[in-house]
């Protein structure tokens, strides 16, 4: 059960990182108007962001654990529920890019991460849903939240690798992409209300 629940822990990570969210978008508009050399210190600012707030996610999970451990239980359930909105609106969103670039800044790129409810709700989700039914601990949770970013910044690092290219293949094939990752997505709330 412990080997489903992880690998359905990585699944929900991957699948919640290479989806397009605002630092994905940004790193991906940011590359393709700036390049790489004016782009990299808004990049390694979305990655730095990324980090402390998944340390902020952990904190605050095994504050919650350590308090009111019976409200884990429930948020179990809150992030069923968001992984459920999530995967519809993978299922029926169509690609949007944003025109507005501004600068390239480290300031720009760290920010961004903690106003980005979607890392915030990835972070506790993936805690709650997959983790804490075995683990509480706190170094547990920062080790699965910095794995969290990690893959993050990997899918970061390959949307910005990949510029336009990305772009354009997932424009051109955006809803049968979508389905999929949303069906994966179903599979993910499956295993979390299996624990």
């Amino acid at each position: 059960m412990l080997g489903y629940v992880l690998t359905n822990f990585i699944v929900y990570a991957i699948v919640n990182a290479f989806t397009p969210g605002p630092g994905n978008i940004l790193a991906l508009n940011t590359v393709t108007n700036y390049g790489w050399k004016k782009g990299k210190p808004l990049f390694f600012g979305i990655f730095t962001g990324y980090y402390v707030v998944q340390i902020i996610c952990a904190v605050f999970v095994y504050g919650i654990g350590t308090f009111l451990p019976d409200t884990l239980q429930v948020m179990k359930y809150i992030g069923a529920a968001y992984i459920l909105w999530l995967a519809i609106h993978i299922a029926i969103s169509k690609p949007e890019v944003s025109e507005e670039q501004g600068s390239a800044s480290f300031m720009k790129g760290f920010l961004l991460q903690f106003v980005n409810i979607k890392i915030y709700m990835f972070g506790i989700t993936a805690l709650t849903g997959f983790i804490t039914s075995y683990s509480k601990a706190l170094w547990v949770l920062i080790g699965f939240e910095l794995l969290i970013a990690t893959i993050g910044t990997i899918a970061t690092s390959t949307w910005i690798g990949a510029g336009l290219l990305i772009q354009k293949f997932y424009v051109k094939h955006y809803r049968i992409i979508n389905i999929i990752l949303a069906l994966t997505l179903l599979e993910c709330i499956w295993s979390m209300l299996q624990t």
